[in-house]
């Protein structure tokens, strides 16, 4: 996962208030409930020592969101007054959050959003399609094909010596309208740089498409005949479909990271070697256990490369201050332009300290299991 929506986090200095909460709109009473699980948040703010403007400004967040429907949640991060992030969560959280520290705890938003895949779905029958695209963190994108040629589509029967001109008529119009939706799916794909493309519906109207689609995109083309642009119709399906594929490719690139760590012979596992690494701007991508109980803490400078297990390690100046070891990570990658994996327990029950690094480069002073 890409951390640079996390930078502006980490151009504004402390305290910073970060929360978590679910706010659900599943019954009659999730307001009331909603109210009263702020409340208690809020409280826990002051309690900490939260200013009351930046607790006021994260209240304006919370109070005056837009409600989604069904289960989800929202992360606000805010500081001097101002929020600086807020963001959906797609289910709620795991227990409801408020810290006050000098950094923003950012490990469970950044568990919770997992491996961001860009994707684009197109839904088609033989007159047009409709299309959708969704890029990490942003609005999807959705755009509507109406086939540039309206010759009768249909393959008719009417005899004689005009049923050839009648069909290759159809058929060509169909060709020219897979053409049109093959473009506009072409052109969301670069838009949100897409690594998974759905083709949804009719079978043949996908087929046509899919062989109009520039060689690109073409590898990335998952098809199905689920789902239909019919008043009416049940997406369920077709959704299933999507989600499944683009679960695919998310654990796809999870086992291609490990796979590269793996071939690493250890260099770089463990907290004391991913620390040392992420002082020399060597890490190319963290693995992390998800652990929400975890507690431990590092030593973090002004600069994201300032960071040490102990105070005496941190080599630039400035004033040396105790954090979350995992907020002081997460700094560290989006300040360095380094990426996340986060794995869940069962994924690497045997890495040292649950993190290790996957490293840009190696040489004689690249820190191992033990050190370097």
């Amino acid at each position: 996962m890409e951390l640079s929506f996390l930078r502006p986090l980490y151009d504004r200095p402390g305290p910073w208030c970060s929360v978590y909460l679910d706010a659900s709109r599943d019954t009659e009473d999730s307001r009331p409930a909603l109210d009263l699980r702020w409340r208690a948040l809020r409280g826990e703010l002051t309690a900490q020592g939260a200013d009351e403007a930046t607790v006021d400004a994260v209240d304006q967040v919370v109070r005056g969101h837009t409600p989604m429907a069904g289960d989800y949640g929202i992360a606000v991060f805010a500081t001097g007054g101002r929020v600086v992030l807020s963001e959906y969560l797609s289910a709620p959280p795991l227990r409801d959050i408020a810290a006050v520290a000098d950094l923003p705890h950012t490990m469970p938003l950044v568990a919770q959003r997992g491996e961001q895949i860009s994707w684009v779905r197109i839904l088609a029958d033989r007159t047009g399609a409709d299309a959708v695209a969704a890029d990490a963190g942003e609005m999807p994108r959705r755009a509507r094909v109406r086939g540039g040629t309206t010759y009768p589509l249909r393959r008719s029967q009417p005899g004689g010596w005009s049923q050839s001109r009648y069909q290759r008529a159809a058929d060509e119009a169909r060709h020219h309208n897979a053409g049109d939706t093959a473009a506009v799916a072409a052109d969301l794909a670069e838009r949100v740089d897409a690594e998974v493309l759905v083709l949804a519906g009719d079978i043949r109207a996908t087929g046509a498409i899919a062989a109009q689609l520039p060689r690109r995109w073409q590898d990335m083309v998952v098809r199905t005949d689920a789902g239909s642009r019919a008043a009416g119709a049940d997406p369920a399906a077709m959704d299933d479909v999507t989600v499944q594929v683009i679960a695919e490719a998310a654990q796809a690139r999870v086992d291609a990271t490990l796979d590269r760590f793996g071939t690493q012979e250890d260099v770089g596992a463990g907290l004391d070697a991913v620390v040392a690494a992420l002082q020399r701007n060597q890490v190319d991508t963290m693995v992390i256990v998800d652990d929400p109980s975890a507690t431990g803490r590092l030593w973090i400078g002004p600069e994201p490369t300032d960071i040490a297990t102990d105070p005496a390690s941190l080599t630039g100046g400035g004033e040396a201050r105790q954090v979350r070891a995992d907020a002081a990570l997460v700094r560290a990658l989006a300040g360095t332009d380094a990426t996340v994996t986060v794995l869940a327990p069962q994924e690497a029950p045997d890495l040292p300290d649950g993190v290790g690094a996957v490293l840009r480069y190696v040489d004689e002073g690249t820190p191992g299991r033990t050190g370097g």
